[in-house]
């Protein structure tokens, strides 16, 4: 239950620090006095999107802070799995605001997301606002509430994973089949081009090697007699002169018969040599280039035609050297022989599929037998209960009829209602606004048995009815008050007399014009002037507080 409530800084509440009793807690105030801004406050603790609009007007940051005692509850299970502390039940929540709209929030002091946050709060507190009692007539949420009355959460969320995971399987198959589709409709254009390439016998650095190549083979006649020159002017004739060689031997000689008198010479010689030694190698190297030198037209040709046929594939490919045409090659390569691998991937996948069709066509199926099997049982609890409630000849039914599959399974649910007795119809075809709250009401009732609820907030779940019709809807959420903690947002005074505890929403407007939100807890006369104004309006009569005198003692 809902032990503490702090508010600072919340739109124009300035400071609320208030404790909540077991049972059942009124709320009331005049229309605009601030009863849906207390409502969103708490709405903002258990995770609702935040913004900055709500932080006061002269505050930096807003902060909401409550307090639930929670003794045995399943959320002590989501503690454990989130490691926080489950400090026996007291759980303190706070949602931290700034004007920047940065949202932070707490859980015993420990900051969780907001996400968490939401999921916790299906375990601290049901609000049904006003909006909801026109949700009932909706299909999806007629189908939630008998699987909420079914007790199938578990087997819901085991459906929907599989029903996820065969929609995900599928669409990976069709974007595979896309793929080979598409692999197959362009498959002989790009065997073409895969053919040339291949064809080409692709190396890396070839090219570099052919423009080297086809200079030499292109100046063979010059290089050749370049060398030949060298040749002769390092070795000439006998005829022509001695050569370099001998020339330096002869030096050496001479530098040597004179060492004897100037050491300087020997170390000269020595050089000579060396020297001698060193041409005589650059002689052998000129000469090797000479015969290593291929003066052939053929080979020039051969040389230039490679050239070509690399220059048009770069062309033809759009690719600046031979490693991007390989990897072209290999891209090209991956298309055309990738199509096994797709066969081979997309029959595996379909041997998932049909493992998860039967999983999850064996999940509506159980599904099915539970909604089929309590569908009536709790037909006939909301029809015994709208029928205490001035509605004694309604009609209340559940179809349940084969639907498109979906996350909820293959189910359709329509409730079915009738006000007189007659054919029963659905629900949103026939009910009145009055008859909505009512059949909100009777439904509220019948799930907060199953859901282990410990605190339920109705917001003006008695719109559209009046008279003894909405004494006896106090009746029933008093009822409720006795096994849990309920709150009820209320404008009527046949409700309001049922609480065992009643607060006040009141709004106050400063002399600067800036209005003010306050909620106060009623007792002795203070709450038999507020039942009183509810009675008569804005003046309250001597009659309006006598009648109030006498609900509140009935009640």
């Amino acid at each position: 239950m809902l032990k503490t409530l702090q508010v600072r800084n919340y739109v124009l509440i300035d400071s609320l620090d208030i404790e909540f009793p077991a049972g059942l807690v009124i709320i009331t105030g005049q229309t605009g006095a601030g009863k849906s801004i207390l409502l969103g406050a708490i709405s903002l603790l258990l995770g609702a999107k935040a913004d900055s609009s709500m932080v006061g007007e002269s505050a930096e940051n807003c902060v909401v802070e409550a307090l639930f005692e929670l003794p045995a509850s399943p959320l002590q299970e989501l503690f454990s799995e989130e490691d926080l502390d489950w400090n026996g039940g007291s759980v303190t929540v706070r949602r931290v605001l700034s004007r920047s709209g940065r949202s932070r929030a707490f859980v015993n002091d420990e900051p969780v997301s907001q996400a968490l946050l939401a999921r916790m709060s299906s375990y601290l507190m049901d609000i049904h606002s006003q909006h909801q009692t026109l949700m009932v007539t909706s299909g999806q949420h007629q189908l939630s509430l008998l699987d909420h009355f079914c007790g199938n959460p578990d087997l819901l969320a085991r459906c929907s994973a599989a029903y996820s995971g065969l929609a995900s399987v599928r669409k990976e198959i069709r974007g595979l089949r896309e793929e080979k589709e598409s692999l197959a409709a362009q498959r002989e254009y790009d065997e073409a081009r895969l053919a040339q390439l291949t064809a080409a016998a692709l190396r890396e650095g070839e090219l570099e090697e052919l423009e080297s190549r086809q200079k030499t083979l292109a100046n063979a006649e010059q290089i050749k007699s370049s060398l030949l020159s060298v040749d002769a002017l390092m070795e000439p004739q006998e005829d022509e002169g001695r050569s370099l060689a001998s020339l330096l031997k002869e030096c050496e000689r001479q530098l040597g018969h004179i060492s004897a008198y100037l050491p300087e010479a020997r170390t000269l010689a020595g050089r000579i040599e060396s020297a001698r030694l060193e041409l005589s190698d650059v002689l052998d190297e000129v000469r090797g280039l000479g015969t290593g030198i291929e003066d052939s037209s053929e080979s020039l040709a051969r040389t230039e035609e490679r050239m070509s046929l690399l220059y048009e594939l770069l062309r033809r490919f759009n690719c600046r050297n031979e490693v991007e045409l390989i990897a072209q090659r290999d891209v090209l390569s991956g298309r055309v022989h990738g199509g096994e691998d797709l066969d081979e991937r997309i029959s595996a996948l379909e041997r998932k599929e049909a493992d998860l069709s039967s999983e999850y066509a064996s999940l509506c199926a159980e599904l099915h037998q539970r909604r089929s099997k309590r569908a009536p049982e709790l037909a006939a609890e909301i029809q015994e209960m709208v029928r205490t409630l001035e509605m004694e000849r309604a009609v209340f039914g559940i179809s349940l009829e084969s639907s498109a599959p979906g996350p909820a399974g293959t189910d359709a649910v329509t409730f079915l209602f009738s006000a007189s007795g007659s054919k029963p119809v659905a629900l949103a075809n026939c009910a009145s606004g009055g008859e909505l709250s009512r059949i909100m009401l009777c439904l509220k009732a019948v799930m907060a048995r199953y859901a282990n609820m410990p605190s339920m907030i109705f917001d003006e779940i008695d719109t559209g009815v009046s008279g003894s019709v909405a004494d006896k809807m106090g009746a029933l959420i008093c009822s409720m008050g006795e096994h849990m903690q309920v709150f009820a947002i209320t404008h009527l005074p046949q409700v309001a007399v049922k609480g065992s505890a009643h607060f006040l929403v009141s709004k106050t407007i400063s002399p600067d014009g800036s209005a003010k939100t306050a909620i106060d807890r009623l007792a002795g006369d203070d709450r038999v002037m507020e039942i009183a104004r509810m009675l008569s309006g804005s003046a309250v009569s001597e009659a309006a507080i006598a009648n109030a005198r006498a609900l509140m003692g009935k009640a």
